[in-house]
């Protein structure tokens, strides 16, 4: 399968099908299609790991889309930011935001990953419940804003505003700290947690998030009534 990521800031990966060949997403991703390509819904991997992509934010079933010729099929971002293509090993896994998953090639499944304790989920930003997208295949995420990723040698830390890990390998941890001192927490504008992941592995961060956007837009939305 070969693919291209066009479009800046509003990216689409474009993949290029074999007959035989197949994709996944989730349910209606696909943004558009040429040549013959059959699409099915799809349970993938049963009850069990229906539920847990429910919870990590992804539709109840899955599409798969195969192609019976030569065949273009494309998935569209839905926020400005990055496609990132990922070429996962059988077993390896990786970490990531709630609807982040956008396709991957057929192999791939997805599950749910608790990031460990409820302060993490309730103050932490990332949430609770957090995707895990584990191999063999390729895997294709779309991440909010402008992304930077940072390789974590064993114990090193990265302290961020919460909200703005968007992915991590599955050898990091993450945890949530108290902003300390009462000064800070009430006029130092960063919040009361920030969001420490801890390596070794790599991390990938986000400058702006569709929360984020929303509450810097809703102030300016005039008041009906």
């Amino acid at each position: 399968m070969r693919y291209s990521i066009e479009g800046g800031s509003l990216p689409v990966v474009i993949c290029q099908l074999e007959p035989g060949e197949t994709m996944i997403s989730e349910s209606g991703g696909r943004t558009w299609a040429r040549g013959d390509v059959i699409t099915e819904a799809s349970s993938e991997g049963g009850a069990k790991k229906v539920l847990g992509r429910v919870f990590s934010g992804e539709s109840l079933f899955m599409s798969r889309y195969t192609a019976r010729s030569s065949a273009e099929i494309a998935f569209a971002s839905s926020f400005p930011g990055r496609i990132i293509a990922i070429e996962l090993a059988p077993g390896r896994s990786i970490i990531c935001q709630k609807g982040a998953f956008l396709a991957a090639t057929a192999g791939v499944s997805l599950s749910i990953h608790f990031t460990g304790n409820l302060g993490r989920g309730f103050f932490g930003g990332e949430g609770f419940i957090m995707q895990r997208v584990t191999g063999p295949g390729v895997i294709f995420l779309e991440l909010d804003g402008h992304n930077v990723e940072y390789e974590l040698a064993p114990g090193e830390r990265i302290v961020c505003d919460t909200g703005v890990v968007a992915m991590m390998d599955e050898t990091c941890n993450m945890d949530v700290q108290v902003v300390k001192g009462l000064k800070n927490m009430i006029f130092g504008g960063e919040g009361l947690m920030d969001t420490v992941v801890t390596g070794p592995g790599k991390v990938w961060l986000q400058t702006m998030t569709v929360s984020q956007l929303a509450r810097l837009i809703i102030p300016h939305i005039p008041k009906q009534g």
